[in-house]
């Protein structure tokens, strides 16, 4: 096997990691990527390589794809209608403070 094929294998068997960086202080975490590594330290270290060459970010968050549980498109209705009900928690009702970003 050529170093290209058992690397190639190698990085098939290490598990699938998902980005995250938040770009500011106060700003939520976005998902930027994934990456394959073999444990945690080494995806921090590949995200920071990958994801942020040029200084984009203020922190990294990297969680392996298989502990991440999703909620299907398909189940939209049954999560977040009862929401719609419930009109005082839409910000619209509350006054923004001067000088107030990223609210």
């Amino acid at each position: 096997m050529t170093s290209d094929n058992a690397q190639h294998q190698l990085q098939r068997e290490w598990p699938l990691w998902e980005v995250f960086i938040r770009s500011q202080h106060g700003l939520a975490h976005k998902h930027v990527g994934s990456l394959h590594a073999p444990d945690a330290a080494r995806a921090m270290g590949h995200a920071r390589d990958v994801y942020t060459r040029r200084n984009e970010g203020v922190s990294i968050w990297v969680v392996r794809a298989a502990d991440i549980t999703a909620s299907s498109p398909d189940d939209k209705e049954a999560l977040f209608d009862a929401a719609q009900n419930k009109i005082y928690r839409h910000p619209t009702f509350y006054p923004t403070p001067d000088g107030v970003k990223n609210l």
